[in-house]
């Protein structure tokens, strides 16, 4: 490190002070901000770190156990070193103690009884009043770090590199499970972050701090000792922090913006009122790419599902897995559209309580009109299949069905039109009745299971049916000729579950 540094190693080279390593040789580069006298069993709540604590031995526990924990807490609060009088109330100190100091590389020192604490204290006080000046210097100018951004127009990562200089620290953004938080600032390693939101700031070679957002943290800010820098301090550290939470508060709000247009724009296509060149356009100024084909999915809220049946649990869990991925994404009724790469089926997929249906790939800006049936008839089978992904085209009969509505509607109202007409004056269920029995192979008994009917109920149900039709459901040609108008039927969103 720089000459500049005061270390547990530069104290114990004082000739005044004549301190003498019991333990813990391993970590005399430990930097040191302020030498401390405390006498309590447990001093780190009221720690910020990198502290040299001195005791006359009053607070040490006598157990080996408890020694061995007492130094543990004093390592885990990032104190840098240990600082015993001799002579005076130090109990015999066990091996578990000086194991675990080797262990940790925390230095324990020992202070003659000639040499009182103050004279450590003014040390350590002398050593870092030259680097105050330089620690102020820094946070006035970490304050005008807005101001840079906006008059420079500073993208994120040019803003966080001049931090980076002027701080002597190299800084690393994650949210809590070590994602990034900010486009062009790197992750930090996962083992660095606290497993507690009460932990403290301190941490080996440097500090990691809360990134404060509206609900709770929105991540953490880490801050490593570069080599030959000059670091500046927690209290620039925390100013850092502080610019990185406007950031992000700043790009939430220009997230949130891009989702309301992107929920406009996609309505627009699903209206067909953008002829292509306009919704590329669009498109490729919302962040979706232009040089590879598009999908459309229809995610479906199941009527129970883990989320607690809370209306807009679906919402929240399908932005966060498409966060990641460029996409519009609009809600109607208990269905979510979301338009973008072929990417997006398998994070839509892993989201529990939603049965999602996609369509077959399209180039962007193409009319929707097609895709919408698609992606809505896939929805269907995936809710009454009970599977996560029902891609269009998996169903091996509605596969040949022709892509034309109004073949698909001439082909319902050939063969069901009167039995269709018969369910809306009587509110009967007629076809679905026959739908029921004929995905279960024509077996009555099981069909009327699952239709929660008696199995007579559903025989009468399949006679009125040929009544009106005039198919005789016992010929194979009947047979599949209903079985594909049902299918077209099913294209046209005419048949729900």
């Amino acid at each position: 490190m720089a000459d500049h540094k005061l270390t547990v190693e530069n104290l114990l080279r004082s000739p005044a002070l004549q301190l003498r390593l019991l333990a813990g040789e391993a970590g005399l580069s430990r930097s040191v901000s302020w030498a401390h006298v405390s006498e309590l069993d447990d001093p780190t709540p009221w720690l910020l770190g990198a502290e040299v604590i001195m005791t006359t031995g009053i607070g040490l526990p006598r157990a080996a156990a408890r020694q061995r924990a007492y130094l543990q807490r004093l390592d885990d609060a990032g104190v840098s070193a240990l600082a015993l009088s001799a002579q005076l109330h130090v109990p015999p100190l066990h091996p578990a103690f000086f194991e675990a100091a080797e262990e940790r590389g925390m230095p324990v020192l020992e202070v003659p009884l000639a040499v009182p604490f103050i004279a450590i204290a003014q040390e350590v006080a002398a050593a870092l009043q030259e680097d105050a000046s330089h620690r102020l210097g820094a946070q006035l100018q970490v304050f005008g770090a807005l101001r840079w951004l906006a008059a420079e127009d500073l993208d994120t990562a040019t803003l966080f590199k001049r931090l980076e200089r002027l701080s002597g620290y190299d800084v690393y953004l994650s949210t809590r499970s070590g994602r990034p938080l900010l486009p062009g600032v790197p992750v930090p390693p996962l083992d660095v972050l606290p497993a507690e939101p009460d932990a403290p700031p301190t941490i080996p070679g440097g500090f990691v701090l809360p990134v404060s957002a509206p609900g709770g943290p929105a991540g953490h800010l880490v801050a490593l000792e570069r080599e030959g820098a000059r670091p500046a301090g927690l209290a620039v550290v925390q100013h850092i922090a502080t610019v990185a939470a406007l950031q992000v508060a700043m790009a939430r709000h220009e997230r949130e913006t891009l989702r309301r247009e992107g929920a406009e724009t996609l309505a627009e296509l699903l209206q067909d009122l953008l002829d292509p060149p306009a919704a590329r356009r669009r498109l490729a100024r919302l962040g979706l790419p232009m040089d590879t084909d598009t999908v459309l999915l229809v995610a479906r809220d199941l009527p129970e599902d883990l989320t607690g049946g809370a209306r807009g649990g679906a919402d929240e869990a399908l932005r966060r897995a498409l966060d990641d991925l460029p996409h519009l994404m609009l809600r109607r009724g208990d269905d979510h559209y979301v338009l973008g790469p072929p990417a997006i089926a398998p994070a839509v997929a892993a989201v529990p309580g939603v049965a999602a249906g996609l369509s077959r790939p399209f180039p962007p800006g193409t009319s929707l009109r097609v895709a919408q049936r698609e992606a809505v008839w896939a929805a269907t089978n995936a809710a009454e299949s009970g599977k996560p992904l029902v891609h269009y085209g998996d169903d091996t009969t509605g596969r040949w069905l022709p892509d034309d509505p109004a073949t698909l509607s001439a082909l319902v109202d050939h063969v069901l039109g009167p039995v269709l007409a018969y369910d809306e004056a009587h509110s009967s269920r007629l076809l679905t009745s026959v739908r029921v029995w004929m995905e279960r192979n024509r077996h009555v008994e099981d069909a009327a299971s699952a239709l929660h009917i008696h199995p007579n109920t559903l025989s009468y149900r399949l006679r009125r049916f040929t009544d009106l039709t005039g198919r005789d459901l016992t010929s194979t040609s009947a047979f599949a000729e209903v079985w594909l108008a049902i299918r077209a039927a099913r294209h046209l969103g005419l048949l729900g579950p």
